[in-house]
């Protein structure tokens, strides 16, 4: 289906209009910068096709459980190639024009995702500006946990071996106890995820929106299956505007927007329109 030019002229006249914002985002959000897209068992296994050959699904391997047992350099090989990954890739161009808008708005704008990755960071929001509802790759936190620190991972330098998905170099351990750690992401079956930063940042979310007026919601990529993203940006919108390739569609009456298509088409698409600097 091609986008209607109407559907884009309501979209950056919302965008010209709009005094505050938040950026919902799921993982459809990073695949323009050519991060593997993990819908489906399919989707999964073309990035990690060792894991495919051990029967392993996402959802098998994303289980906290690994990192205590015998399994941890398969669980360190698959996170420490994602956090190789999220490092080496550079966010596509949407990211910027997102957070250009943002600056123009005198209330100011948030970001709400599900993304590990970190890119909105990179892309030019602020830290504190950015609710990471699952955590961080970029964080590290005890298995066990012995206590409710996290830690940056930036001395954690991951080497993986493709052909079997294992960590080849050290276990990262905990400086409190010395023993297994993990990242900060909220994982399957999860108990012993410490949710501190991400409880914080929350906290500032929800105060700065309660005293924002009209927040115009812009969800990016965000599906079904784990419905986080969808719900929140849904109830929260004062306007709510929706891209998605594939699960565009929105209710809502005048003040919902849907449109088809992937993140950075349609950003660049809107910006268009939108104008100015």
């Amino acid at each position: 289906m091609a986008v209607e030019d109407n559907e884009l002229e309501t979209a950056a006249d919302w965008i010209r209009s709009a005094q505050a914002m938040i950026v919902t985002a799921g993982a459809g959000m990073g695949v323009d910068s050519g991060l593997p897209d993990f819908r489906g068992p399919e989707g999964f296994w073309s990035a990690y096709p060792a894991l495919k050959t051990q029967g392993m699904c996402f959802y098998d391997i994303a289980s906290p459980h690994h990192f205590e047992q015998d399994t941890a350099r398969l669980a360190w090989g698959f996170y420490g190639h994602r956090l190789a990954m999220y490092r080496d890739v550079v966010p596509h161009a949407g990211f910027g024009i997102l957070h250009k808008w943002a600056s123009r708005m005198s209330q100011g704008a948030w970001v709400f995702t599900s993304n590990v990755d970190g890119h909105f960071q990179r892309g030019g929001f602020a830290a504190e500006r950015v609710h990471e509802c699952h955590g961080s790759i970029h964080r590290l936190q005890c298995a066990r946990p012995c206590c409710e620190a996290t830690w940056p991972a930036d001395a954690f330098q991951p080497v993986v071996d493709a052909d079997t998905c294992l960590l080849l170099n050290e276990l990262p351990v905990c400086p409190a106890c010395g023993g297994a750690t993990r990242p900060n992401i909220l994982m399957f079956d999860d108990p012993s995820w410490i949710d501190g930063p991400s409880a914080a940042s929350w906290e500032r979310l929800d105060a700065w929106r309660r005293a924002a007026k009209d927040v115009l919601v812009i969800e990016i990529g965000a599906g079904t299956d784990i419905p986080t993203v969808r719900r929140f940006g849904e109830r929260v919108a004062g306007r709510f505007l929706r891209i998605n390739p594939r699960q565009w569609r929105v209710r809502g009456g005048p003040r919902s927007l849907g449109i088809e298509g992937t993140a950075l088409h349609v950003l660049r698409q809107i910006d268009r329109l939108v104008g100015g600097e």
